[in-house]
């Protein structure tokens, strides 16, 4: 085994939180995009779905522009090869992505049915395909795939599409659609409300079912078995069940198990991984590992300056984006408005006739 530094560990680390935090993140937008079809009835209805996540959901996306752009930085070799060889896979993704933010802004700028149904169907599968294929990836990259001697994918497209992997991503997808529906549940009042709570609970069974199959699957694999991997896995179905306990009696620790059944299935992946980035499965010769990945000390050195003077700012600011969106939504907020600047005016109205309860309408999102 190769050996590594320090600072190629702790880079290994921190791209390893970036990209937990992006699924933690941007799952429950991916969830919600799914479930606009689903739990909206009528207009209003799907604008206060749409608006639960319309001031969050670019934010929780830059989440994968620096997990990315750290990987290049930190580890080019690790870039190169996945970025390469997952090219169709990711451009697909890209692809759903790009539908998905488009039908976002356009969803709202047409007035008949049949434009809205359009965009709905863009944001559902635009929602579906990376929470589908992100699973399909993680798994493929922790199974190995086949890399020679140049750490050159050999494969194919559909070599990573395998059962085990697709397992992953059916994991993957029903965590972020139980994440979904309980961030809906968090953040809304009315019917709305009620309906996420429905889905919520059979979504997260589902979710806990197919995740301690593929878990286990993962664990059965390793030899010998890594324990902080089975230990964080134990954890992640254990938040999961944490979220089915909770679900209809206080969403938010509900969604805070959903969030750390992510981060733990995540971080067992992760563990499993560790001291290599890519495997593979030609030959355990041709793993790509840590030292062979990584760019040199001195890289590794500014970046760590630059992400110590940086990251704690945009932490704060997408913090405070949060706080100041933490209002509880309802269909009835949204009877009148049909863009952004309709509600901006609202907003104008409701605090020029006399003190309001802050940011956003209804109650605070923070209790049950």
């Amino acid at each position: 085994m190769d050996e590594y530094t320090t600072l190629q560990v702790i880079w290994f680390i921190l791209i390893s939180v970036l990209w937990i935090g992006y699924f933690v993140l941007e799952g429950f937008d991916f969830g919600v995009g799914i479930l606009m079809k689903l739990i909206g009835r009528n207009e209003p209805e799907k604008r206060a779905i749409l608006h639960s996540i319309g001031p969050v959901w670019d934010g929780n996306e830059v989440w994968l522009l620096v997990a990315g752009g750290a990987t290049f930085a930190a580890f080019p070799e690790w870039y190169a090869t996945l970025f390469s060889g997952f090219y169709i896979a990711l451009l697909v993704i890209l692809v759903a992505l790009i539908v998905r933010n488009v039908a976002f802004e356009f969803w709202g700028k047409g007035s008949t049915e049949a434009w809205r149904n359009r965009w709905e169907w863009g944001i559902a599968i635009g929602s579906l395909v990376p929470a589908l294929l992100w699973g399909v990836a993680w798994a493929n990259i922790i199974a190995g795939v086949p890399i020679d001697a140049e750490a050159e994918y050999t494969g194919t497209f559909f070599t990573l599409l395998n059962p085990y992997a697709l397992l992953g991503g059916l994991a993957t997808l029903s965590i972020f659609f139980a994440h979904g529906a309980l961030f809906l549940e968090l953040r809304t009042e009315g019917e709305i409300r009620e309906r996420a709570r429905s889905v919520a609970v059979r979504a997260t069974i589902a979710a806990a079912a197919i995740s301690a199959v593929f878990l286990a699957w993962t664990l059965a694999e390793q030899s010998p078995l890594d324990v902080g991997s089975a230990i964080c896995a134990v954890l992640a179905v254990i938040g999961l069940l944490a979220a089915i306990f909770y679900a209809r009696q206080s969403p938010g620790r509900a969604f805070g198990g959903t969030c750390a059944a992510i981060a733990f299935f995540f971080i067992a992946l992760f563990i499993d991984l560790f001291p290599n980035t890519m495997v593979s499965s030609t030959s355990p010769d041709f793993d790509m590992t840590l030292n062979f990945s990584s760019s040199s000390d001195y890289t590794l050195t500014v970046m760590t300056v630059v992400a110590v003077l940086l990251v704690p700012v945009v932490l704060l600011y997408q913090g405070w984006t949060y706080w100041v969106f933490r209002r509880r939504l309802s269909a009835e907020d949204f009877g009148d408005v049909r863009t952004p600047l309709d509600l901006l005016d609202q907003r104008k109205k409701e605090v020029g006739d006399g003190p309001g309860p802050g940011p956003g309408t209804g109650r605070e999102s923070s209790g049950p």
